[in-house]
C-alpha cells in the first residue's frame, strides 16, 4: 500500500462562506475541495497547508487550530494513474482551521486546480465535491446535516 500525507484547511469568511478550489485532472477526476495538498518531504504540515493555500487561492493564511485527521483508502483499481493501479493508496489528510491574512483571490496558474471561490453552505450542498469537503465541515462543526 502506498501512503500520501497531505494537509488541508477549512477557511470561512465573516459571512460563513467557505473557500474551495476546484480540483481537476480530467472529466472523471474533478470536484470542489478544501485548499491544501500533499506535503513535500520533511515539510511541517502547518507550513505545507499555508503554502498550498497561497498556491491554490492567492491568499496568505495562518493556521488557527488542528481540527483532526481524516483517513481515506483508495482501492488499487480506482487509482488515477495507470502505473499506480493495483496498489491501494492510504490518504492521511490533516485538516486545520485557518484564516486569510492577506493576498487576493487568484486562480492557480497551471496547477492541480482550475478555479477557486467562496461558497455558502447551501451552495456547497449543490456542488460536485470531493468527500474531503464534508469531512472538513464535520470536523469544523459546520452544517453537519450535509446532503449530496
Amino acid at each position: 500500500m502506498d501512503l500520501r500525507v497531505a494537509a488541508y484547511a477549512v477557511i470561512t469568511d465573516d459571512s460563513g462562506r467557505m473557500l474551495l478550489p476546484h480540483w481537476y485532472v480530467d472529466e472523471t477526476a474533478q470536484g470542489w475541495t478544501l485548499p491544501g495538498g500533499g506535503l513535500d518531504p520533511g515539510e511541517d504540515p502547518a507550513d505545507g497547508v499555508v503554502r498550498e493555500i497561497l498556491e491554490e487561492s492567492g491568499y496568505d493564511a495562518e493556521v488557527q487550530e488542528l481540527l483532526g485527521i481524516d483517513n481515506l483508502i483508495i482501492p488499487g483499481q480506482r487509482r488515477l494513474h495507470p502505473h499506480q493501479r493495483g496498489t491501494p493508496l492510504q490518504n492521511l489528510r490533516i485538516i486545520y482551521r485557518a484564516r486569510v491574512t492577506g493576498g487576493a483571490l487568484t486562480v492557480e496558474p497551471e496547477g492541480s486546480t482550475d478555479d477557486v471561490g467562496w461558497f455558502s453552505h447551501e451552495e456547497i450542498n449543490g456542488l460536485h465535491r470531493v468527500s474531503l469537503v464534508d469531512a472538513g465541515r464535520r470536523l469544523a462543526g459546520l452544517h453537519t446535516d450535509v446532503v449530496g
